[in-house]
């Protein structure tokens, strides 16, 4: 039987040394044990609750996906993709809501704390809280169900959510399922073997605290800089060290083989000094991250090859969202009305097949071929000049498809005078067809 396993990571921030060893490599790692569907997200929309600063976001967003994709993720073999990427997600959000009693979200650890600090500093007891961070479990909950996966790595702190999720899925299934469920029940998955890193001052590796050794932004550079200001105790060079009791020990063996854990252990034991002993450590690490950190910066420095993936994956995606929310909307009553047999109506605005040009993050210029159903059809390959991307697309609207199909290799090819588009299966080549087709006919 094969298990699905979704993992999501908040794009608020920089992914330092504690998130990879925390959850991005042991993910990695998980995903290509057989037997193991894998879904990887960016959960761009919870980064929202916490985060006000809109290019803190964007900028967080590239550096994550890069970080996984350097880190060794294979995009071909898991399901990689932006939760805004996927509208499923909060329509499904919101018909989750709707069956979620208001109880259940006032007992949320993060609501409590909130209310609790409030209370503290005698303020009103909801000062401050927004609906984002009170509701945001069923956000979680709209993740998980939307993808049926059977499990959800999460720390102990996280495991409230998932039983939350459970609740929220049984209770649609009772009310709605009439006699099928929907909705598998997930299960949190905890790994008490991972790794949970100490950061400089010896807490957990936080954001937060300001105490984080950074992964790969500043380079081998910044990571030694940070290690050289992990607190250690005040015993000189040749003094025995307590190497159970030393964040640099545990750190150390994050990253190192037993024997090699053993052997640092041994000398720290027997006198070795603690200056030493970080650049030990930090030799270790950058063993570990150097071909990660040059395939980050080659991908850092591409955002439109991240760009492709991405929506590759969106696509992948929504291949399970599009027909699930379907019917999930027939479930709660919002059916869609049947067109006429006798001839199909005109789409009403906004909802015919489009073309949608934008310029990326590198600067480039390009523009995605829009279905009427809002799934993205293809996305072109990057202009330098605006009015290339413009004639590409006015000559693909007037002339129709198939004077640009190039075939070569079993693969198709959409080609305007030589300079390429974009490359299609061929059912994805037939549904560019069909939809500039019917563009054609509604002109």
């Amino acid at each position: 039987m094969t298990t699905r396993v979704l993992t999501g990571i908040t794009t608020s921030g920089t992914p330092h040394l504690g998130n990879y060893a925390g959850a991005i490599r042991p993910s990695i790692q998980a995903s290509v044990q057989p037997g193991v569907d894998a879904f990887y997200f960016m959960a761009d929309y919870h980064a929202l609750i916490k985060c006000d600063d809109p290019q803190r976001i964007a900028r967080s967003r590239l550096e994550i996906a890069a970080t996984w994709l350097a880190a060794g993720l294979d995009a071909d073999k898991v399901t990689f993709y932006r939760q805004s990427d996927i509208p499923e997600i909060p329509e499904l959000c919101w018909m989750l809501t709707c069956v979620t009693a208001k109880g259940l979200m006032n007992r949320a650890h993060a609501y409590k704390a909130s209310v609790d600090q409030n209370v503290a500093r005698q303020a009103e007891p909801d000062d401050g809280i927004t609906m984002g961070l009170f509701s945001y479990p069923i956000l979680m909950a709209a993740d998980i169900l939307m993808f049926n996966a059977h499990k959800v790595p999460v720390g102990r702190d996280q495991i409230q959510h998932l039983e939350m999720a459970r609740d929220i899925a049984q209770r649609f299934n009772y009310l709605y399922g009439g006699g099928k469920d929907f909705f598998v029940m997930p299960e949190a998955q905890i790994d008490d073997d991972v790794a949970t890193l100490p950061g400089l001052d010896g807490r957990k590796m936080s954001k937060s605290y300001d105490n984080t050794i950074p992964l790969f932004e500043g380079g081998a550079k910044a990571m030694r800089a940070a290690v050289a200001r992990i607190v250690t105790d005040s015993r000189e060079p040749g003094e025995p060290k307590d190497a159970e009791g030393s964040h640099l020990y545990t750190l150390y063996r994050a990253f190192a083989t037993h024997e090699e854990s053993g052997q640092f252990r041994r000398e720290l034991e027997e006198g070795m000094g603690w200056g030493d002993a970080k650049v030990r450590l930090c030799d270790r690490i950058e063993q570990e991250l150097a071909p990660m950190r040059e395939r980050y910066a080659q991908l850092i420095a591409a955002p439109q090859r991240i760009e492709d993936i991405l929506q590759a994956g969106a696509a992948k995606a929504r291949r399970l969202s599009a027909p699930f929310i379907a019917q999930l909307r027939e479930a709660v009553g919002l059916r869609q009305t049947a067109a006429p047999v006798s001839k199909p109506a005109k789409s009403k605005a906004g909802k015919r097949a489009r073309f949608a040009s934008f310029r990326d993050e590198a600067g480039m210029f390009r523009f995605r071929f829009v279905g009427e159903d809002g799934a993205e059809l293809f996305l072109s390959e990057g202009f330098e000049n605006p009015k290339a991307a413009g004639d590409a697309v006015k000559r693909l609207q007037a002339e129709g498809l198939d004077g640009f199909v190039v075939r070569q290799d079993g693969q198709a090819s959409i080609c305007v005078d030589g300079v390429l588009i974009c490359r299609l299966d061929a059912d994805a080549l037939e549904r560019v067809r069909q939809a500039i087709a019917g563009m054609a006919e509604e002109a």
